[in-house]
């Protein structure tokens, strides 16, 4: 590589971009750049690499791609706020209820840890939820996907049915939707063998 690139880290619902600091200190190891919010329009995009993420297709939703799957967890424990979300067309916020975090989200991590994600949750708007995926880059460049085989937030067959169809390259860790958090360096280091192949 003659120029280092730049890594952007795009978290996902009821997280917030401290979740990737492991996954930064080993990239910045690395001497790589960081950025943990992606821009609306980014030139030079080479790869894409899903951490237990939603990789949709276009007319795809959050809800509907899990559809065919047995449900996870989170379908039976989140519940919607009694008003509607901020920026949101007549829809609430959902959140994860607070003792069924763990066990949902992050099971693989610390009680305390969890415990404080649980009440600093970033909500989802379920508009977001069920609005339809209008592109998917995911079909121009080559991926690479982290499937985490006790996700309770995407189902794993989800998982895998994604990274099938991308032709990802895989790499399966037995742990959480968190597993990013609790396994930084498998996380990093599938971030590392794209980066080393693009």
């Amino acid at each position: 590589m003659a120029a280092r690139p730049t890594v952007i880290l795009v978290h996902g619902a009821f997280a917030d971009a401290s979740g990737y600091a492991g996954v930064i200190r080993i990239l910045q190891t690395e001497g790589l750049e960081v950025i943990s919010q992606a821009a609306p329009a980014i030139a030079g995009v080479t790869g894409l690499v899903f951490l237990s993420a939603f990789a949709l297709d276009e007319g795809e939703s959050c809800a509907s791609l899990p559809e065919p799957f047995p449900p996870a967890l989170l379908a039976s424990t989140n519940v919607a706020s009694p008003y509607d979300a901020p920026g949101a067309a007549v829809g609430p916020d959902l959140f994860i209820k607070i003792p069924e975090f763990q066990r949902t989200f992050c099971a693989d991590l610390p009680a305390d840890v969890a415990a404080t994600m649980a009440v600093s949750q970033r909500p989802l708007s379920a508009a977001a939820f069920t609005e339809t995926a209008t592109a998917a880059g995911w079909k121009n460049l080559p991926t690479w996907y982290m499937v985490s085989e006790q996700d309770n937030a995407i189902p794993p067959d989800a998982e895998r049915f994604m990274a099938k169809r991308m032709n990802a390259v895989t790499e399966s860790v037995n742990g959480s939707h968190a597993a990013f958090i609790a396994y930084p360096d498998i996380a990093a280091g599938l971030i590392l063998k794209a980066l080393s192949t693009t």
